[in-house]
């Protein structure tokens, strides 16, 4: 059995106490042995640890809320996504929690969110579930040297306990789930729900907040660097493509989801990879597919045949939102820093339901800040619960969910940098194509792949360029290894007029989704994005 410490390990000093044992920095090959025995994990035939998070099989945002308290009251962005909850009623679970905690086993993870050494934030993940200690040990970046005992000062602290819930009456919760953020305490409450996926997301939720504050614009995005030094982000919200598109065995991967942009260049906030899994193939994803043939890869809602062992990352029958957690360096050309320079080129992903945005389109800067503040993309099945097809939706800094600050907050940064390092900006549709969602099919990875390809190579630089009647995009009229009919999307579709009539839809989507942004955005930005149609 893994080596397990009293409660004299330190957990005191988070109220934590009578616990049965903790379980202080377990390594992989001991978390799998805890999984396994507590019967919470299956391992497959080639290795990874196969896992279910029962009803909740993405995140629920509907139940993250922040406290209001004095410290943070005038940065937080209210909003329907920042939602408030009282002080009283955060203690109030909180003491629920620790009450909670007596008599069990616990696992302790102690690591940091952010690869520059300038800008990182130790944190503490605690949990009550082994494979939940396995993720945070992925997730996050190892802290050189840490034991089997509390050697490391927490800035930020999350303590997950699935098994644990709210009563909506009395807590202030939305429903039984609660994932609560008190910047005040530097303490973040989860309960509810085993989807995994909320500890990473509550710390990147605590970095949105933190690093602006020092200067640093933080980021939805994937980042990969080519063997000139030429670092590329992604923007995206989940589903779009970051983690697929980032993983290219031609250019080394700084991260996949989350990022920082200093005053030295891009840096990973994150230690790992939380990648979909549903339908992946060697052929179209490799380095991706190739983890889940490896030990330590943990795999959620996978099927997973009783018998052999043998995975079907093909079977959605438990959700769409299949995952895979596993370290940075289980892709063979990631970057052992974390790190890398100031962006030449900037890709916003988008994946369009209507399949009516053209594949690829050219913005300017202030065309870029306009689609940063639209966010437009689907929201893929499963992703979110109740998410059960893709719906078009706009989130702000292609990552809503996660901003503390006001949007203009992160626009403002984005502007400011790619003005001084001429960063050149992509919009691309990994969506649809010949019809919306239903009718049309989405488009095909290579296509994406070789449209990108000849971006990031200045391919695009000179050839000619139509502006989109509906969209006010500039969209090239060749790309190398792309049939010319792909690009412009109304060639796609078997009826004209119908798409017409869809493209419209969306442009006026856009028109009115960005009147919340009009009062404060510069007349250039506005004049960036459709018209009246």
């Amino acid at each position: 059995m893994a080596q397990a410490q009293q409660q004299e390990t330190g957990l005191e000093g988070h109220g934590i106490v009578n616990v049965a044992r903790v379980y202080w920095n377990l390594s992989l090959p001991a978390l799998y042995e805890e999984a396994v025995r507590r019967r919470e994990a299956l391992i497959s035939v080639d290795g990874p640890l196969v896992c279910r998070t029962g009803q909740h099989t993405g995140r629920s945002p509907n139940d993250k809320f922040i406290v209001r308290e004095p410290s943070s009251e005038d940065k937080v962005w209210w909003s329907k996504v920042n939602r408030p909850i009282d002080a009283e009623q955060f203690e109030a679970v909180h003491q629920r929690m620790l009450n909670y905690c007596e008599g069990k086993e616990l696992f302790v993870q102690d690591c940091y969110a952010g690869a520059d050494p300038d800008y990182r934030l130790p944190v503490r993940i605690i949990t009550e579930q082994a494979w939940h200690s396995l993720f945070a040990r992925h997730m996050f970046i190892d802290v050189p040297g840490a034991g089997s005992g509390p050697t490391h000062t927490p800035e930020f602290t999350v303590i997950d306990m699935p098994g644990l819930t709210a009563d909506p009456k009395v807590h202030g919760t939305n429903s039984e789930v609660f994932v609560l953020l008190n910047f005040a305490k530097k303490l973040v409450l989860i309960g509810g729900t085993s989807y995994a996926g909320e500890i990473k997301k509550s710390i990147f939720t605590v970095m949105n907040y933190l690093l602006p504050l020092r200067n640093v614009m933080s980021m939805h995005c994937s980042a990969n660097v080519g063997t000139a030094g030429d670092t590329v982000l992604f923007f995206g919200l989940s589903g779009t493509g970051k983690t697929t598109l980032s993983s290219d065995p031609d250019r080394q991967l700084i991260g996949d989801d989350e990022h920082g942009w200093s005053e030295a260049g891009i840096f990973n906030i994150e230690g790992g990879c939380y990648a979909k899994m549903i339908k992946l193939s060697a052929e179209a994803e490799p380095q991706i597919y190739a983890t889940t043939k490896r030990f330590g890869t943990v795999l959620e809602n996978v099927r997973m045949d009783a018998n052999t062992r043998h995975l079907d990352l093909g079977d959605a029958s438990l959700t769409e939102n299949t995952r895979g957690a596993y370290p940075l360096e289980f892709i063979d050309n990631s970057v052992p820093s974390g790190q890398g320079g100031h962006p030449r080129n900037i890709v916003m992903l988008t994946a369009d339901a209507f399949g009516v945005l053209p594949p690829i389109a050219r913005l300017s800067p202030a065309g870029a800040m306009y689609h940063f503040l639209s966010g437009y993309t689907a929201k893929v099945a499963g992703t979110e619960k109740g998410v059960t097809e893709p719906k078009a939706t706009f989130s702000t800094c292609f990552g809503a969910p996660f901003m503390v600050l006001h949007p203009t907050v992160y626009a403002k940064f984005l502007g400011e940098r790619i003005a001084r390092h001429g960063a050149k900006v992509w919009l691309v549709n990994t969506g649809w194509t010949g019809g919306a969602h239903g009718v049309g099919a989405r488009m095909k990875i290579a296509h994406t792949r070789a449209m990108i390809k000849a971006a990031l190579a200045g391919q695009l630089d000179n050839v000619e360029y139509a502006v989109d009647p509906f969209f006010n995009l500039e969209v090239p009229q060749s790309v190398p290894g792309v049939p010319s009919e792909v690009l412009n999307p109304r060639n796609t579709w078997k009826n004209a007029a119908e798409y017409d009539e869809q493209a419209a839809k969306l442009a006026r989507m856009f028109i009115d989704n960005f009147k919340t942004f009009e009062a404060e955005a510069a007349p250039d930005v506005t004049a960036a994005g459709p018209q009246s149609v």
